[in-house]
């Protein structure tokens, strides 16, 4: 069925001064470190282009080449042991019921599969030095990554991008006054270091003024031997076809094939000899490049990614460049320029955008926050597209078989921070993807739900990956959190309450009645009478005594479930669901949750008892029990000012700075608490070498990409925050900041925004929707009602 909701959603004028946007991320070297290179993606399949001269590297990816194949990871002991290890936390015994829930509960393996790589195409020129001018960019309103450069009395450029259209990346070199002349050859995927470091171990994310490789830089050949599993091999006198397997992990046996296509199609001598490609002569080369995997879903992996690499490139080849080149702008397109951001009236400062990187904090500079946003908007699109797998902890990128957690889905903040900006940044296709994957957790998550706590409905714990596993997994300082599924849910109701469409409700209201029934019975009562409660469980990731996570009932355990039930009721509802009893329960088990508490240092606390004082971690990463701030809105400045007021106590001890998402959600909590002041210095920090690397990928460190998601969303808070029945104008603008424009952003409600301010004041508000809907807007002190016309448009000021 059709992704329903957006079909108000139109293309928007370019605000800048100049006529157009600040959409160009550009380098005067070509890249060293990986996190120098430039993405491309169609949700799908995507590459990292280096922009080498004598030895251009192209690293692919393909979203579902993931390790091992099904599997049962649910541990046997689980169920039996739940009783003893609920009245061991009870009795406040947390280490040794720690200790059960590791041989216990922990899934079998403890760990689960790994994201990979799909290997590199490696373009060895003959005799090409370079010397001359040289500029590498990749421009965001086209999706298309460029290289350009001099050789002598040439001129080069190369193009990159991943279509949606033709479901290939297409990369078209030409040569103005000489010949391209080179050898195309595959690399499988290894293990890779990961990090700030280049080739040569050397600095880069400290230092972004300073990266790239020298012109006639060429990679060492790599010491491992080929794969046995992997085929290299021509395909036709054009083209060459590469065959391999996925690896195995944590003991699950590799059950994926993998197949990689590369067509040569151009205006010289063209030979497939073994397992390379020989290019001579030519002005002009355009590479097809297909990748697939046999995945059909997680529980089936008879696909036929051969056929499948040579339909895609065949089909491809049968068009134009023009013609691959115009579908491919045109689809892109469609989505990105439904918003455009300009903050400010001075022109983007003409520096290359890592030295913009390195000097923000000494300089901060409002475009590259505008900037930050449309790359933001740019990566969610090439990493979760209709059809895809959801974003992963690097969206679609990474570099080898080993990254960092596995680069799969963290579901306790990563995985929903990836989506934070989908809805008000008007790209709520994306979240496409999440909605299967959690379609699939339903089914998966059902298992663990019965076989692990005897419970109805469905569970994911803090992790899942492409076999959509649910158990809790690496150990009970991590794993043992029973939530990640249903704050999974919440991202789904925010697509609804964007875009209202009673299609896509009656889809996911099964999700939010399974997720909801889980807890109905599994909550149990607080043995001090406080209520119902999560047991057993963890504030996610942190610990409460040394080496002790293990609790009952945590902060963000109760604001997610009380979030749960508040969404699925509303669906109930909506819906007209018969099922009156149900409701009733709902709504009588949602009662008893514990409310929110102030601590004895007037902070919010994060456990039921008040330990915040004497936890270990005073400047923990995580601040889940924020949850109700920000992505919620159960705790706000118009409703509850003392728990925000306990909130800030909180942050304050938590500092501003922290890894790179982590910096994103206190960006966004200062931005949602109307502080725009710290919001913008925290800002400058994100922005800065430190967080994010040169190519603009958020700095963990290492990469992860939540935090360019998070920071996008709260840089559009700053501007425009939907939440409690009011759609809030300049609620967090910062005084650096006192003119700009924003069009095609969304609020709750269904309806799309244009704002323009000037001297710090709003100086233009249009608003479009369904005719006659009605909306309150909130701009300083005054609530603004506003009923759009016949025609589904209103204008304020």
């Amino acid at each position: 069925m059709a992704f329903p909701g957006l079909a108000g959603a139109r293309v928007v004028a370019t605000t800048a001064p100049n006529g157009r946007e600040d959409l160009d991320l550009w380098y005067e070297k070509p890249a060293g470190a990986w996190v120098e290179a430039l993405p491309v993606g169609n949700g799908r399949l995507g590459a990292m282009c280096f922009g080498r001269i004598a030895q251009e590297r192209i690293q692919l990816n393909e979203d579902t080449l993931f390790a091992g194949g099904p599997y049962d990871p649910n541990n046997p002991r689980s169920l039996a042991a739940l009783p003893v290890i609920r009245a061991l936390v009870d009795q406040g015994k947390f280490s040794e019921a720690a200790d059960m829930i590791a041989s216990s509960m922990i899934a079998k393996p403890a760990g689960q599969m790994p994201y990979g790589a799909a290997g590199d195409l490696m373009l060895d020129f003959l005799g090409m030095a370079g010397g001359g001018a040289y500029r590498r960019s990749l421009e965001l309103d086209t999706a298309i990554a460029s290289t350009r450069f001099t050789d002598g009395k040439t001129q080069y450029l190369r193009e990159v991008y991943s279509s949606v259209p033709d479901q290939v990346i297409v990369v078209r070199l030409t040569a103005v006054g000489g010949t391209l002349n080179f050898d195309l050859s595959y690399r499988h995927p290894a293990k890779a270091t990961y990090g700030d470091t280049d080739y040569a171990g050397r600095k880069t994310a400290s230092a972004a003024a300073s990266l790239g490789v020298p012109w006639d830089f060429r990679e060492p050949l790599r010491s491992e031997q080929r794969p046995s599993t992997l085929q290299v091999r021509a395909d036709g006198a054009d083209a060459l076809l590469i065959e391999g397997r996925n690896i195995e992990a944590e003991s699950i046996p590799a059950a994926l094939r993998y197949a990689v296509r590369v067509k040569a199609l151009g205006d010289g001598s063209i030979t497939a000899r073994g397992d390379r490609i020989e290019l001579r002569g030519a002005s002009t080369v355009t590479l097809l490049v297909a990748a697939a995997t046999s995945y059909v879903n997680y529980a089936d992996v008879g696909g036929d990614p051969v056929k499948a690499v040579r339909e895609q490139t065949e089909a491809a080849a049968g068009k134009s460049y023009a013609r691959l080149r115009s579908a491919h702008i045109a689809a892109h397109q469609a989505l990105f320029r439904r918003l455009s951001l300009r903050i400010g009236s001075e022109a983007p400062m003409a520096r290359p955008t890592n030295e913009r990187i390195a000097a923000v904090e000494r300089q901060p500079e409002a475009a590259l926050a505008a900037l930050y946003v449309q790359y933001g908007r740019y990566l969610l699109m090439s990493s979760s597209r209709p059809g895809s797998q959801p974003a992963n902890l690097q969206g679609l990128w990474n570099e080898g078989n080993n990254p960092p957690w596995g680069s799969k889905y963290t579901i306790n903040i990563n995985t929903e921070m990836n989506y934070w900006p989908a809805e008000s940044a008007n790209l709520g296709e994306c979240v496409e993807p999440l909605v299967r994957m959690v379609e699939d957790l339903s089914v998966t998550g059902a298992v663990t739900a019965r076989l692990g706590y005897g419970a109805r409905g469905w569970v994911a714990h803090h992790n899942t990956d492409l076999w959509r596993a649910a158990a809790p997994i690496d150990g009970p300082l991590w794993g043992m959190w029973p939530c990640g599924g249903a704050w999974l849910c919440q991202a789904l109701w925010d697509h609804y309450d964007y875009n209202p469409d009673q299609a896509y409700l009656r889809r996911i209201y099964p999700l939010l009645k399974g997720a909801a029934l889980f807890f109905a019975d599994t909550l149990v009562e607080d043995p001090q009478g406080r209520g119902l409660v999560t047991s057993p469980s963890i504030s996610p990731e942190n610990q409460h005594h040394t080496g002790v996570a293990t609790c009952a009932g945590p902060a963000m355990d109760r604001q997610i479930v009380r979030d749960l039930f508040a969404r699925t009721l509303q669906a109930h509802a909506l819906l007209n669901d018969s099922d009156a009893g149900f409701a009733a329960m709902l709504r009588a088990k949602r009662a008893r949750l514990p409310a929110d508490r102030i601590g004895a240092q007037g902070q919010l606390q994060e456990w039921l008892e008040d330990w915040d004082a004497g936890a270990p971690e005073q400047r923990h990463r995580h601040v889940s029990h924020l949850y109700a701030v920000y992505p919620s809105e159960q705790i706000n400045v118009r409703d509850t000012p003392a728990l925000i007021a306990a909130a800030k106590v909180t942050l304050n001890t938590r500092g501003d700075k922290s890894t790179g998402w982590a910096t994103a959600w206190r960006l966004a909590l200062w931005t949602r608490m109307g502080e725009g002041e710290r919001a913008y210095a925290i800002l400058q920090g994100l922005l800065g070498p430190e967080r994010t690397y040169p190519n603009m990928f958020d700095s963990h460190p290492p990469f992860q990409i939540d935090g360019n998601f998070g920071g996008a969303a709260a840089i559009l808070e700053m501007l425009v925050q939907s939440w409690g029945g009011e759609i809030r104008i300049l609620a967090a603008l910062p005084k650096a900041w006192p003119e700009g424009a924003l069009h095609g952003v969304r609020a709750r409600g269904g309806v799309e925004l244009d704002l323009d301010w000037a001297a710090g004041r709003m100086t233009r508000l249009r608003l479009r929707g369904k005719p006659h809907a009605a909306f309150q807007v909130r701009y300083r002190d005054r609530l603004i009602h506003v009923v759009l016309d016949r025609h589904g448009a209103g204008v304020v000021m």
